[in-house]
């Protein structure tokens, strides 16, 4: 018993699942998880959070810390306010951090065009060697938008019947 090597928790790889037994079950099982899971986080946060979920045949399955109803009202309501707004402003204050990152991505990218051309043509025929600095740019605003867009609370309708 001591000798033996445990595999523990691993990685799943998230695929369709091509059975539609299978895709049931796995539905099935994991539903009620994550209906755990969207509680716990409005009772830790304090939130109001829903879930809404088509099972693979069709029917309909829903958990929210208040009314579903009352959820969605409220997610539509800010969406047709923020839209109101955006429309009388000409754009939205929320997304001007992402309009700017969106400007200094085009310029990164201009500038990696501009050093890939270089070296074609003073090393004709060669293989292009990957900038990291570049990179390393490219991953921290990668990091920069999705801090932004988690800030921002927003409403997930997810679907798990054709993930595993």
């Amino acid at each position: 018993m001591e000798n033996e090597i445990k595999k523990g928790k691993q990685k799943i790889e998230l695929k369709i699942i091509e059975s539609e037994r299978a895709r049931a079950i796995s539905f099935s099982k994991r539903k009620n998880t994550l209906f755990q899971d969207a509680e716990k986080l409005a009772n830790k946060s304090g939130d109001e959070v829903g879930v809404m979920l088509f099972s693979p045949g069709g029917k309909p399955f829903s958990c929210s810390s208040t009314s579903i109803e009352d959820i969605f009202d409220k997610f539509l309501k800010e969406k047709l306010e923020d839209h109101q707004r955006d429309h009388a402003k000409g754009k939205s204050i929320r997304f001007e951090k992402l309009v700017d990152l969106r400007k200094e991505l085009q310029t990164i990218n201009k500038k990696e065009r501009r050093r890939i051309l270089m070296y074609k043509i003073t090393h004709p025929g060669s293989e292009i060697p990957p900038d990291k600095h570049m990179e390393e740019k490219r991953v921290a605003m990668l990091l920069r938008v999705k801090e932004i867009l988690m800030k921002q609370k927003v409403l997930f309708c997810v679907s798990i019947s054709s993930l595993i």
